[in-house]
């Protein structure tokens, strides 16, 4: 069987502050009461209002998963008693649990063809990823379903259809806190680390303070500690972490405004767009960067390019005499490591690794140039790469800037024409309009590095 993956294998990590800014569109929150005092627990749910792969063992799902083989993983086992409550109705002891639940989700899964294409190119391609991923999970599962047909009247294809398996999925991928479980041998080895917890869907999302939240073992609670105060009658946020718009949006369906972590990231076809198709060195130059994980995460802030994109572009636009000098400096980068290294082991006595440490340094002679150290301070290379690179980035930016308001130009369209996709059109709307601020602040930044070089 295999594993739907998504957020569901990854520590939840949740924050907490007290602010004016609400999830967008939900419409519910948690308000204090009291003043709540830093350290102060916020929210204690007993182990038994905690949904977990020990709720589905328990229950008449049980029986079944002992016998399934291969045996189904923790996820599968939450999906199906999810599916399986959500149809018995009135009849589950779940079900106010399930009533408060969103009927439908907007995560890219869930979201129509012609939404997805309207994402980021970086985004969107993993947004078919997800949708791939979700329908491998529901055909690889229809086994598991088929031996559960002696619990219900009607056939389980009616019942565990893609549409309420997906529901499921969505509802442990956006919800699910960590909590990790001891193996079973009934289930996949897979890490058993989700809990559904009642009454924790109700606190908003906001980018700020860290709090504690845990399960814990004294009390067999899952706690929520507050990290700062919080005045009487004020709105209790989490955070799922310092997460972009682009992770936000893949993994819990919604776009946070203001996001100080939100970017626009930066594709590799996307950097060498604006360079000279005649650079005999591009290829050596993409080898460099991909061998050293400088092609990934390159983005524009809201403070401007960021120094991995700059840095990037910098080497893509390097004349053939200084990208020698550049791979120099790589190495002497992995040489200062090396150095340090040694040095730590000397002071510890350690002799082991010294000869190895030694052998890679003797024919190198850091120091002699100051090229790399320039680049790894954010100094100059030269005045021409400097421009250059810059000049690059603006153009990229600017591109960014116009795609944007295309996309955005598109989406109002749309919103005339496609009534039934209002609230996806709208999700879209607001990402592409946060990034287009987002551009607009690294346009003015990089307009202002240039002016240095005119």
């Amino acid at each position: 069987m295999k594993n739907g993956g998504g957020r569901t294998s990854r520590i939840r990590r949740r924050k907490l502050f007290r602010s004016s800014e609400s999830r967008g569109g939900t419409g519910r929150g948690l308000m204090s009461k009291t003043a709540l005092r830093e350290g102060q627990t916020v929210i204690s749910l007993p182990a038994s209002c905690l949904l977990t792969t020990d709720t589905v063992i328990r229950s008449y799902l049980g029986a079944y998963i002992a016998k399934w083989q291969p045996p189904p993983s923790p996820l599968l086992a939450l999906c199906t008693f999810l599916v399986s409550e959500k149809h018995a109705g009135d009849r589950s002891s779940w079900k106010p649990y399930l009533e408060v639940l969103p009927k439908a989700y907007t995560c890219p899964v869930c979201l129509e063809p012609e939404v997805v294409d309207l994402l980021p190119s970086p985004l969107k391609a993993k947004a078919w990823e997800q949708r791939s991923h979700v329908w491998e999970f529901f055909s690889s599962s229809r086994g598991f379903f088929s031996s559960l047909q002696p619990l219900f009247s009607e056939a389980v294809e009616s019942i565990f259809s893609y549409c309420a398996l997906r529901w499921a999925w969505c509802t442990v991928n956006t919800r699910a806190v960590y909590m990790k479980r001891p193996p079973r041998l009934c289930l996949s080895p897979e890490p058993d680390t989700c809990a559904l917890a009642p009454y924790l869907d109700l606190l908003n999302h906001s980018p700020d303070v860290q709090v504690k939240a845990a399960f814990n073992e004294e009390t067999r609670c899952y706690e929520i500690r507050t990290a700062a105060r919080c005045g009487r009658h004020k709105e209790v946020f989490i955070c799922y972490g310092p997460h972009d718009n682009h992770r936000l949006l893949l993994e819990y369906g919604f776009v946070s405004i203001r996001n100080p972590h939100a970017c626009v990231y930066v594709s590799k076809d996307m950097l060498v767009k604006y360079l000279l198709s005649t650079d005999k060195q591009m290829n050596k130059k993409i080898s460099i960067l991909e061998d050293h994980d400088f092609i990934e995460n390159l983005t524009f802030g809201w403070d401007g390019p960021s120094w991995r994109l700059l840095t990037a572009l910098k080497l893509l636009c390097l004349e053939a005499e200084e990208l020698w000098m550049w791979l120099r400096l790589l190495v002497s980068q992995r040489t200062v490591m090396l150095v340090k290294l040694s040095f730590l082991l000397l002071i510890l006595r350690i002799p082991c690794f010294l000869s190895t440490v030694s052998a890679s340094t003797q024919d190198l002679h850091i120091g002699r140039s100051t090229c790399w150290k320039k680049v790894l301070l954010g100094e100059i290379i030269s005045d021409t790469n400097e421009k250059t690179s810059l000049d690059v980035a603006q153009k990229i930016c600017r591109y960014f800037i116009e795609e944007t308001n295309a996309v955005l130009q598109k989406v109002s369209r749309m919103k005339d024409e496609e009534v039934a996709l209002m609230n996806q059109l709208t999700l879209v709307e607001t990402l592409r309009t946060e990034e287009l601020k987002i551009l607009q602040a690294s346009a003015k930044v990089l307009i202002t590095l240039q002016t240095a070089f005119t």
